[in-house]
């Protein structure tokens, strides 16, 4: 993923996708350098599911959820269960953080072709908790925030784990 927040042209789209592109990309870079071990330790103890594999695949799941499932009404294929609601935090721990990585990425990949030429007027075919429907722009502004604040997790977590800040 290119990090840059300057779009190609001043459109409102091209705006839009590339600050979650940039938040999608700083993702990645918070993780580098980082091993395996450190990317599944839980430094905070209030916290036994915060850590950087797990935000990275909780942010996998969710590119799946507010695109997929709940824009365009697709099935929902999270590892969440009525039984273990956060598996998306618990299930990347037996990983390596590449692998963690790279299918977050896929995912970031999917949904930029599931949505090219998608009006931001467009509809969602899910249904949001409110039964109300959604708009790709709100969707597109949803994320953009939702990995940004991930982002300031990781770098709470990073920092504890092993002092790097930045990026």
């Amino acid at each position: 993923m290119d990090r840059t927040d300057t779009p190609d042209t001043w459109d409102e789209r091209a705006t839009l996708l590339t600050f979650h592109d940039y938040a999608r990309a700083t993702v990645v870079e918070k993780c580098k350098g980082l091993s395996d071990e450190d990317a599944r330790r839980a430094p905070l103890a209030t916290s036994p599911l915060m850590t950087i594999s797990g935000l990275v695949n909780h942010l996998r799941w969710n590119e799946h959820y507010w695109f997929e499932v709940m824009f365009l009404g697709g099935e929902d294929r999270g590892p969440w269960t009525d039984e273990d609601p956060d598996a998306e935090f618990t299930v990347a721990l037996g990983r390596p953080l590449a692998e963690v990585v790279a299918e977050y990425e896929a995912q970031c990949q999917k949904v930029r072709g599931l949505i090219e030429g998608v009006s931001l007027d467009e509809r969602s075919k899910g249904v949001d908790s409110r039964e109300g429907h959604l708009t790709l722009r709100w969707v597109i502004g949803h994320m953009t925030e939702e990995t940004s604040r991930h982002n300031g997790h990781l770098d709470i977590l990073r920092e504890l784990i092993d002092g790097a800040t930045g990026a």
